[in-house]
């Protein structure tokens, strides 16, 4: 593996680079939510970014940085939906042609939302990790600049902003929860955590249907496992070099929880925090609420990583609250 790790310098770079686009999200802790885990909470709302989803943060960052080259030709990249409207939102932004390749059962608002945005949307393949070698293919067929959801130290540095924001608004935070699919917003959070303040404990969390990024941390080196998880921002069936690399040298833990798990979590962000969360965002309050006895007395934040859930995934989330 030849990348460049990103660097506290990065990330301080990438938060000047995206301040004229993105607005500081809102970082709220809720009497409810307080009360169910027993300890004070912090919840980091990601969600009202303009795609609905931490993922715009890394897509500026890396598209403002593209050379004239990379320009002309375009992007491609697949994605399950977040990290596809992240790159269609800079893309538009900057002028730049983007293709997002996603799985046929791809969530239809993130699609919409892609499309929307004027990206060319080629629907390949029943999982992600159809689409993505799909995407590659195209990208080397037809010379487009080919965006890792995960091997990017421009996305990486971009999304460890939000972190940053965390930590300038309650330094004193004892651990951090961030939910993991590819791993750039777990990575970017210890890359960020940790130069802050070494003592941050950051934990990691993830389907326990898909569990490629969990084998793969605990392994120490990439790792397939089965994708089955409905929480599409989770769903990812290996694990990603440059995101992984990081988290094995930096993170402090890992966690699984179930779908069921996520769905409750789901309506306790509607009914506690007054938030509409999709899986990957209410997966970190499913871990919390797991840890919740080991947790008492910490302050502790966790990342609502986005808010584009589906009808489907809400109404699933309702039958089991």
């Amino acid at each position: 593996m030849d990348y460049t790790f990103p660097t506290f310098q990065d990330v301080l770079d990438a938060k000047r680079r995206i301040r004229p686009y993105l607005q500081r999200t809102p970082f709220f802790s809720y009497p409810a939510i307080n009360s169910l885990i027993g300890t004070e909470v912090f919840i980091k709302h990601e969600n009202t970014q303009p795609i609905g989803a931490f993922k715009v943060r890394g897509g500026i960052n890396l598209v403002s940085q593209l050379s004239a080259d990379e320009r002309t030709r375009g992007l491609i990249t697949a994605s399950t939906g977040n990290h596809g409207q992240s790159i269609a939102y800079a893309g538009r932004l900057f002028g730049v042609s983007v293709r997002i390749v996603v799985p046929e059962g791809a969530n239809p608002g993130k699609v919409a939302a892609i499309q929307g945005m004027g990206a060319e949307v080629i629907f390949h393949g029943a999982r992600f990790d159809d689409a993505r070698m799909h995407a590659e293919s195209l990208a080397r067929e037809h010379g487009y600049r080919y965006v890792h959801a995960g091997n990017e130290p421009h996305l990486i540095a971009g999304v460890a902003t939000e972190t940053l924001e965390m930590l300038e608004d309650v330094p004193d935070l004892d651990t951090i929860f961030v939910p993991l699919g590819g791993g750039s917003g777990a990575s970017g959070a210890c890359i960020a955590a940790k130069a802050v303040n070494p003592a941050i404990r950051v934990i990691a969390v993830q389907a326990g249907a898909s569990a490629a990024g969990y084998e793969s941390w605990r392994a120490k080196g990439i790792r397939t496992a089965p994708n089955q998880t409905f929480a599409e921002g989770l769903a990812t069936g290996a694990g990603f070099e440059l995101p992984q690399a990081i988290l094995w040298e930096k993170l402090d833990d890992f966690a699984l929880v179930s779908d069921d798990q996520i769905l409750q979590a789901m309506v306790w962000m509607i009914e506690r925090a007054h938030t509409l969360a999709e899986g990957a965002g209410a997966a970190p309050l499913a871990a919390i609420y797991d840890l919740r006895e080991s947790l008492r007395g910490k302050k502790v934040g966790f990342v609502c990583s986005g808010g584009n859930s589906s009808l489907d995934h809400l109404r699933r989330a309702l039958n089991i609250g």
